[in-house]
């Protein structure tokens, strides 16, 4: 028996769906055209105001607001969070003007070329003073989300949202006549209790879940998903949208969700292929396409509105990038992303409808816009983006082509997935080169096939958690005398130019420095090698310490150092301070801003290394501090023998993570006989 139009079937509708959100953005893709439009126009042509296949019934709505509360989560983690605050001013400036140019000259409009009632036009102008971020997903494809220009856009998105909606309240308050003091006090006083009590409660909770979490990642998609939804739904106790709520959840979680995790590859993964689509999918579903053949007074109602709202969004984005020197193709940018219509936009007019303010006419008039711009946003931000991409600064990089990075495990080590999330955080996002981890079997003579068996098994394990990033990774197992000439095997036969060294803080009296093996590698290695001790998750992490020995400037391999160090500053979100010890933090200083970092840095100079010591035990135990230490090898610039004892005597009092920085040098310093016997092992 075939279904009966329009379809009722729950799996059917599930499945056409899904067929949807596979073949239009494909579609659309081969005419070189961004794939959410296809989504958007599949929308209107199989919604209830074209073919009819497909009902908007209140599940398309329940997942079309889930979309856009998800939507706004990803966008509040994946932005840095150390620029946004920065920076707040150009999203505070841009907001106001996206609201204010728009909401002014709306108002005006609709009461004097309308003829509308003053409240009537005052809410009116309030429809396009808003803005939806529905090219968020072309900016993310972009890499450009953390552009000071569309960082301002996307802040200026929930201060232009939140004003509108406020006006919506406003107006709909005074129509029951409770437009009143209480009305206010009410709305002041629960928007202050949301927002305080989300920034000292949230973090702490999230801190607590992950540092004692030791089961099935799963449960960390669903914890950070309750957290999104629940603040969204409390934004909404609070008199705002929920979706001020969701990105609020995404700030938050910021710092303790790196980019590059394999929490956040999941999260992305389930909003790209589920929750986005459904959300433009459902704005799709509200365009009556009939309109655009029937003309008319709907047509030419969206066609104004349009342009009375391009003309006010470009005059925002135009005065706050002329105010901080933006280019024209971040402007442009800004414009694109501000022309974007959806939630807020529909919230408004509905509620107008009901309440009996706006006709049926001007609600299509709406969608309409919202159909247009929903185009054409996509369309400006793919152009104006682009340049914008290919215009980014290059950060401080030696190395020609992507770098190899290589972590080396043993069998016995029990921070094994913490070393990877090290290793995936240093790692280029996008480099296509596979992220390589070892493991080196010392020989044992009947044990040892027993024994590379266990460390086959192992490193199976950090391939099945990488995996979740989307990273390719190549496993190597050795079996051989000497653990060292292992691994220095590996670096050399791969071309390897970053090693992750696990170390376990664990010291004797033969050892010179660390220990033994590691001693070793860095006599018989030239790539940057990071000897790390990570006993905590390194997304807890609220603080970096950089310590720079002197005469670290004049090392030509610093450059690596401070590019792996950035990009854990940038994946953690925590506040940097770097120490520059018997030398002048000034000349420091300028070779991080010379290096295009983004970070927010803080330097400080002391004199001798005991101050030093003194200065790192009074700042505690805290589990939640990271301390690098910008070493080097011997007999090379930056070099002091103190930097043999100083690792010692840091976890002494240290329980947090520590990792020593060893940058590369243009040769190895073991001599030719020891290098000979490395190479017949």
């Amino acid at each position: 028996m075939l279904p009966s139009i329009p379809l009722h079937e729950p799996v059917l509708i599930f499945a056409l769906s899904m067929l949807v959100f596979l073949i239009a953005p494909l579609l659309f893709k081969s005419f070189r055209l961004p794939g959410m439009i296809g989504v958007i126009l599949a929308g209107s042509l199989i919604g209830p105001n074209a073919l009819h296949i497909l009902e908007r019934d209140e599940t398309i709505v329940l997942l079309g607001e889930i979309g856009l509360v998800y939507l706004m989560f990803i966008a509040g983690l994946e932005i840095n969070i150390n620029k946004f605050i920065e920076k707040i001013d150009r999203s505070l400036v841009f907001g106001t003007l996206s609201f204010l140019i728009p909401q002014v000259a709306g108002t005006a409009a609709g009461y004097y070329a309308l003829g509308l009632p003053f409240i009537e036009a005052f809410l009116f102008a309030s429809v396009f003073a808003s803005q939806t971020l529905l090219a968020y997903p072309v900016i993310k494809k972009l890499g450009i989300v953390n552009n000071e220009a569309i960082t301002a856009a996307i802040g200026a998105t929930l201060l232009t949202d939140t004003m509108t909606l406020m006006v919506l309240a406003i107006v709909i308050s005074s129509l029951e006549g409770s437009l009143d003091l209480f009305f206010w006090i009410r709305l002041l006083f629960g928007l202050t209790v949301f927002f305080v009590g989300s920034l000292f409660i949230v973090p702490r909770i999230a801190r607590l879940f992950f540092s004692k979490l030791t089961d099935e990642s799963y449960f960390e998609f669903l914890f950070v998903l309750a957290i999104a939804f629940i603040l969204a739904y409390l934004a909404e106790i609070a008199g705002v949208e929920p979706i001020i709520g969701s990105f609020l959840a995404g700030l938050l979680l910021n710092r303790i969700i790196p980019n590059t995790s394999p929490l956040m590859n999941r999260i992305e993964f389930a909003g790209n292929v589920l929750f986005i689509p459904f959300f433009l999918f459902s704005v799709g579903m509200l365009t009556n396409i009939h309109s655009f053949f029937e003309g008319g007074n709907q047509l030419s109602v969206a066609l104004w509105m349009i342009g009375a709202m391009f003309i006010g969004k470009f005059g925002a984005a135009w005065f706050t990038g002329k105010l901080y020197r933006y280019n024209k193709d971040q402007i442009m940018s800004m414009f694109g992303l501000s022309i974007g219509h959806a939630a807020a936009a529909l919230a408004i007019v509905l509620v107008g409808f009901e309440a009996g303010l706006f006709n049926e006419g001007l609600v299509n008039a709406v969608v309409i816009m919202i159909l247009i711009v929903g185009i054409i946003s996509p369309q400006i931000v793919e152009m104006y983006g682009h340049r914008v991409s290919l215009a980014e600064s290059v950060t401080c990089h030696l190395q020609e082509t992507d770098s190899r990075i290589l972590v080396s495990f043993s069998t016995q080590s029990a921070y094994k997935q913490l070393l990877m999330d090290l290793a995936l955080m240093i790692r280029e996002k996008r480099s296509s080169e596979p992220l390589h981890v070892l493991s080196v079997v010392k020989y044992d003579n009947d044990n040892s096939e027993k024994k590379v068996v266990e460390a086959e098994k192992m490193l199976m394990e950090t391939t099945n958690y990488a995996a979740c990033t989307e990273v390719p990774v190549k496993t190597h197992v050795r079996l051989g005398y000497n653990v060292a000439s292992g691994i220095m095997g590996a670096i050399l036969e791969n071309r390897i130019s970053t090693t992750v060294i696990g170390w376990d803080g664990i010291h004797s009296l033969k050892e010179s420095i660390i220990g033994s093996v590691i001693d070793q590698v860095l006599r018989g290695t030239k790539e940057l090698v990071l000897v790390s001790m990570i006993r905590n998750p390194l997304c807890n992490t609220q603080g970096i310490t950089l310590i720079i020995p002197p005469g670290m400037d004049h090392n030509s391999g610093f450059c690596s150092v401070v590019d792996s160090i950035k990009r854990i500053a940038e994946q953690t979100s925590a506040s940097l301070t770097a120490i520059v010890v018997d030398d002048k933090p000034e000349k420091y200083k300028d070779f991080f801003n010379g290096s295009g970092s983004d970070i927010s840095i803080t330097f400080e100079g002391l004199e001798g290394w005991g101050a030093l010591v003194k200065s790192l035990y009074a700042r505690g135990e805290s589990k939640n501090e990271l301390i690098i230490i910008a070493s080097a090898r011997r007999d090379t610039p930056g070099w002091h023998s103190i930097l043999q004892v100083l690792p010692r005597r840091i976890t002494t009092f240290f329980n947090g993570n520590l990792i020593i920085a060893y940058p590369p040098s243009k040769e190895r310093f073991d001599d030719k006989a020891d290098h000979n016997i490395f190479l017949l092992r």
